[in-house]
């Protein structure tokens, strides 16, 4: 495998002294690329388009006019709109389709001479935890090829942790960037929700929905960040909060004594593993040990978040996936005798298992007769949650927990098990109940040699300071 800096600052250090060019780093990403094929990881390649736009910032960096990401080597989560490109959200109803416009991500990061290398492979419309719901196949974890990478972004993180890319943009409803980033030993970035424009992300929940960055390092995440973030017209729910110079400002150091860290009790109880929770806990001790005032917090609605998550993201997803009828575009059954059949038939021949479970799911709970009992329930559920969370950053200014209760899993181990695999987004989801920014950076590996993180979560637009923490305990 070419050996390729896996920082940003080295990049474009190595770039402006004439020592790499561009063009040079696209072809080693790719034989990167090639070389890995047995994971799964892309859809679509972009291998001749990268090579001229390399060659095109090239000439940019020459002339003194390039952008800010230049150099930078991105891949793109296949439910993320680009260009002329597929977007298949890994599912076969849209294997077939491309789109004809940037998303607002992917605007930004091109006007300043990012680098797309190609999308990449994902749980089925976003939905899953293992990266082995899609149509095109499962992904295996770069560590260790009979694992899972974590989901739905697994193929977002494994590019990044096997060296295909820089930076990856993945989304998450639930924890699909935190997750996979500890299962694959990276960072992962999940930011308030608004603060970056999902025109172009196609939606599975859309109140919980966030599109979010993998990569090595706080810097690196830094200066994406402040290229996709802020106002856009095109996404009502975008927020026009100051964008900031984050990639610097993640390099400064906290006065100790002034930050009060918080961790929730009800994270380090049954279903954590041993290896998970010692190291966890030695995090806490050095941060202690650095004067930061560490101390236990409750989050008593946590026995809740689960349910309440799933019952409202399904009920979410039945209406958003309403729209794939086999009629405007995707997969349509052929032979089929009237129009409500054709709809039956193609979404049945379109949709894989799991999306089918959670539409079935979603249906039920918006249905008359139980629309009080479960829909509107979860509503006060998660208002319950986000006061938890009001409260709790009343005491302390982050919260630090587990990303996951265990480290990557085998493949196939939780397949036939839904409830166990869902069980696997405990710590995560409540960060996306609440709209709160969170990150996960790596915290160690277990007796196995595997990863797993550590989650940082933060006050809503505070991600200056997720960012300056993942530092603190790296």
């Amino acid at each position: 495998m070419q050996n390729i800096p896996q920082s940003y600052k080295e990049i474009k250090s190595l770039l402006n002294a004439g020592d790499l060019s561009c063009e040079i780093l696209v072809n080693k990403y790719l034989e990167n690329i090639n070389a890995q094929q047995d994971l799964n990881v892309f859809i679509s390649l972009f291998e001749k388009d990268s090579i001229k736009r390399a060659k095109e910032i090239d000439e940019k960096i020459k002339a003194g006019n390039a952008g800010k990401l230049a150099g930078a080597v991105f891949t793109i989560k296949d439910v993320i709109s680009v260009k002329d490109k597929l977007l298949t959200c890994g599912s076969k109803f849209l294997s077939n389709f491309e789109t004809v416009y940037n998303a607002t991500v992917v605007e930004r990061l091109l006007n300043e001479d990012a680098i797309i290398i190609g999308k990449v492979n994902c749980d089925e419309f976003a939905m899953g935890s293992s990266n082995e719901n899609s149509y095109f196949g499962l992904v295996k974890n770069s560590i260790d090829k009979t694992r899972v990478p974590g989901g739905s972004s697994g193929a977002s993180a494994v590019s990044v942790a096997a060296n295909m890319c820089l930076m990856s943009l993945g989304s998450e409803t639930g924890g699909s960037i935190r997750q996979p980033a500890s299962f694959c030993g990276i960072t992962g970035l999940k930011a308030t929700y608004g603060r970056i424009s999902r025109f172009g992300l196609v939606a599975f929940a859309s109140s919980f929905d966030s599109i979010g960055i993998f990569g090595s390092n706080s810097y690196d995440i830094g200066i994406a960040l402040e290229v996709i973030s802020g106002y856009d017209y095109m996404d009502s729910t975008s927020s026009e909060h100051e964008v900031l110079n984050y990639a610097e400002r993640s390099e400064e150091r906290f006065d100790p004594e002034a930050v009060r860290i918080g961790y929730v009790k009800e994270y380090f109880e049954e279903g954590l593993s041993d290896d998970i929770r010692k190291g966890i806990n030695e995090r806490l001790e050095s941060l202690r040990q650095k004067g930061f005032k560490v101390k236990e917090i409750s989050l008593p609605s946590s026995k809740y978040v689960i349910q309440t998550y799933y019952i409202l993201t399904c009920a979410e997803a039945s209406s958003n996936l309403s729209r794939f009828d086999g009629v405007r575009y995707g997969v349509r059954a052929e032979d089929s005798g009237s129009v409500e059949e054709m709809y039956v038939n193609s979404r049945s021949e379109g949709f894989g298992d799991e999306v089918k479970r959670r539409i079935m799911l979603g249906t039920y709970v918006l249905s008359a007769g139980y629309y009080d009992a479960y829909y509107r329930k979860g509503q006060k559920a998660r208002q319950l949650i986000m006061k938890d969370f009001e409260n709790a950053f009343s005491e302390v200014d982050y919260i630090i927990s587990p990303t996951t209760p265990t480290t990557a899993f085998k493949i196939g181990e939780k397949v036939e098990d839904p409830l166990a695999m869902y069980l696997n987004d405990i710590y995560t989801v409540s960060a996306n109940l609440a709209g709160i920014p969170a990150i996960s950076v790596p915290a160690g590996k277990d007796s196995n040699g595997l990863p797993f993180g550590i989650q940082i979560m933060g006050k809503k637009f505070d991600e200056e300071g997720l960012l300056r923490m993942g530092n603190e305990i790296n």
